[in-house]
């Protein structure tokens, strides 16, 4: 069993540096998720892991950092931007010396826009290299590094977006206590997001009691729920900031241990990936229903999909790797695969990390997309959060699940399948939504739910279509479906 499980983990991690991710295939989750098959520490869910009473986190002195952390101009920055932009660190543990990174660009208009937090997964992963700056911030890094383009479809078109590098040793966040690292995990990381919110919002207290709304992708699929759980629980018991809480989105999301793997297969066999006969073993001989019941029979028939699929770009199966060399390596919706590569260079420019007023105690190593430590030592982690969504969608929120449809690695048949072991009832039945005179993807109106997929997209929603994604996250703010008429 553990020989097979390893040939399978090394099949997902003949990749490049971890510095690339976006399009040189680095596959995190998927290294995580073969891994998860022989943890003995994975829980049900998280709150198993949590303290069922509050306990007051730490609030730190924020007078004057506000003004501290105003960013004055990136680097390379086209002229004539409009918007505020603010980054730096938040102590959520001054006794370990941990802090975590954030940049928030506010909206033109930031009075009148609510406040979202974006999370990116891995885990291990940076919501500011591959969310701010590969996804839907405002700025794109140009090829050669040094300068940045303005991205006409950012987020901070309709809102306020706080960008959050999480847990401490990804990105720019840090502990001055290593072994903080090795105890990377779901619960650990909720906790920490939340008192970096709560201490946040007192460096920021005009957003206090602002419309707020988390969204995220990937492993966030577990991070923003679980995020959600622990300000609501909080909100009922602290005698501390209230965080007024409208919504959840996650895409692409890694929810569920069972229906990462069925939906997978199945996802591969449509898409003319595997052959009939593999697809039929699978079928045959997995049951994915926990780690325990995934037997070597099955791992097999895991080891022939992988490599009947052949070496494609996972996170957007019609997708070029980066290759800096050929000619086929052109962009697909505008989306340059080897944009890791440059936002790896411009991140660690000292001037911008001056900028930024990031690194600065001198972190061991260079600013990386993904911390590859962290994803592998990760702890904790839930089997399913389809328990916590499913509360989540009870308790007045906002629920909102999408997906990017030429994903393969939490593709869209994954998400169906978890959404229906919810159980949920259809009030708006599946339809095509359009933007820009076309069909941006399709929508299903849930009791409490709202499923909506980005057509041509990868697991990178924003990337590879931002203005189909712009106007997803628009209808998403706005409280309604996304518009069913040309």
């Amino acid at each position: 069993m553990k020989f097979v499980f390893r040939l399978l983990l090394s099949l997902s991690c003949l990749v490049a540096s971890v510095h690339c991710y976006g399009g040189n295939g680095y596959d995190p989750l998927g290294r995580l998720i073969d891994a998860q098959t022989l943890k003995s520490r994975s829980v049900s869910r998280v709150s198993e892991t949590m303290a069922t009473e509050y306990s007051p986190v730490y609030m730190g002195p924020q007078d004057g950092l506000k003004a501290a952390d105003k960013i004055l101009g990136l680097p390379g920055q086209p002229n004539g931007m409009k918007f505020d932009q603010y980054s730096g660190y938040v102590t959520v543990d001054p006794k370990a010396g941990r802090a975590l990174f954030y940049y928030f660009a506010e909206s033109q208009n930031p009075s009148s826009k609510p406040l979202v937090l974006w999370l990116n997964g891995g885990p291990g992963c940076s919501s500011f290299g591959n969310g701010a700056m590969m996804e839907l911030g405002p700025f794109r890094v140009n090829s050669d590094g040094k300068t940045l383009s303005e991205n006409k479809y950012a987020w901070n078109n309709v809102a306020n977006i706080l960008f959050l590098e999480s847990p401490a040793g990804v990105g720019f966040s840090y502990s001055n206590t290593t072994s903080d690292y090795d105890k990377s995990s779901d619960a650990i990381t909720a906790a920490d997001s939340y008192t970096f919110l709560v201490n946040w919002l007192e460096r920021f207290p005009e957003y206090k009691t602002r419309d707020f709304f988390i969204t995220g992708e990937s492993y966030a699929g577990h991070y923003v729920p679980q995020l959600a759980e622990f300000i609501l629980q909080n909100n009922k018991i602290t005698n501390q900031t209230v965080i007024n809480l409208k919504g959840i989105a996650i895409g692409n999301a890694y929810v569920d241990f069972e229906t990462e793997f069925t939906g997978t297969y199945d996802f591969f066999w449509t898409h003319a990936l595997i052959s009939d006969e593999i697809h039929d073993g699978i079928v045959t001989n997995c049951n994915f229903s926990s780690p325990a019941t995934v037997t070597d029979t099955c791992n097999q028939y895991r080891i022939q999909a992988n490599v009947a699929k052949g070496k494609i770009f996972f996170y957007n199966i019609y997708a070029p790797f980066c290759n800096t060399t050929a000619s086929n390596s052109s962009p697909v919706s505008g989306f340059d695969p080897c944009s890791d590569e440059y936002i790896f260079s411009y991140l660690n420019i000292p001037e911008v990390q001056s900028s930024l007023h990031a690194n600065l105690t001198g972190l061991p190593g260079p600013w990386e997309s993904c911390n590859d430590y962290i994803n592998g030592i990760w702890n904790d982690m839930a089997l399913t959060v389809l328990p916590t969504i499913h509360e989540l969608m009870g308790s007045g929120i906002s629920v909102w699940i999408y997906s990017g449809d030429t994903d393969g690695r939490v593709p869209v048949t994954t998400t169906k399948y978890g959404i229906n072991k919810l159980q949920t009832s259809v009030k708006t039945p599946w339809y095509p939504w359009y933007t820009q005179e076309e069909v941006g993807g399709y929508a299903v109106g849930y009791e409490n739910l709202t499923f909506v997929t980005i057509r041509g997209a990868g697991h990178f929603v924003p990337s590879y279509q931002p203005a189909r994604a712009l106007t997803f996250f628009s209808s998403f703010l706005e409280g309604k479906l996304p518009p069913s008429t040309i």
